[in-house]
């Protein structure tokens, strides 16, 4: 491989960054608006490493991204990942979580399930949310119990998470709304609350 650097690439959904040292990608930051922003965090995860062109391997896994951010059915299962200094656990997290592919999610109790010990849904959500890797390792796929939407760390927050999953197949695009910032539903008003109109 090569020594470590990163770049920023457009995809379908916005700016990414990713970062790669010698045994692999080190960091994938997702969209975001803010280009100076995604520079910080990216830098932040990979310190030290400058801008440069990217090797073969990080140019595969860009091109892949962006891809997948078109629609393309591609799990990145072989994107190579340097795990260095990643804690044992969360390893065996982000494998499993590889192993999800587009169009389909588990539950973080699944996750963990498959882990040996349901015990461990928490756990897992926390080693998920310390993800360095989204996209390459897809955490957008793991959902709350009984598929809700919880915790995407991503800027966006469960708003990206129900965007990649739309792409992917996985949920039913969600109509355009004349009013995008307002609640689906109203709270239902108790029948106290209720007046009448004379």
């Amino acid at each position: 491989m090569s020594a470590g650097g990163f770049t920023l690439f457009d995809t379908a959904i916005g700016r990414c960054g990713l970062a790669w040292g010698a045994a692999g990608l080190v960091a994938v930051q997702l969209p975001d608006p803010d280009e100076r922003g995604l520079r910080s965090r990216l830098a932040a995860r990979a310190p030290g490493l400058e801008t440069v062109s990217p090797p073969p391997f990080a140019t595969d896994a860009i091109l892949r991204i962006m891809r997948l951010f078109e629609g393309a059915r591609d799990d990145l299962a072989t994107v190579p990942l340097d795990m260095t200094g990643v804690p044992t656990f969360h390893r065996d997290v982000y494998a499993l979580t590889r192993a999800i592919p587009p169009g389909a999610t588990l539950t973080y109790g699944e996750v963990a399930l498959r882990l040996g010990d349901a015990g461990l849904a928490r756990a897992v959500g926390q080693a998920l949310g310390r993800n360095p890797f989204p996209i390459v390792v897809p955490c957008h796929r793991v959902m709350g119990a009984g598929g809700r939407f919880v915790g995407f760390t991503a800027t966006g927050g469960v708003a990206t998470k129900r965007r990649m999953l739309e792409i992917e197949g996985a949920l039913a695009p969600q109509a355009p709304s004349l009013f995008p910032d307002l609640p689906l539903a109203a709270k239902p008003r108790s029948p106290k609350a209720a007046r009448r109109i004379p």
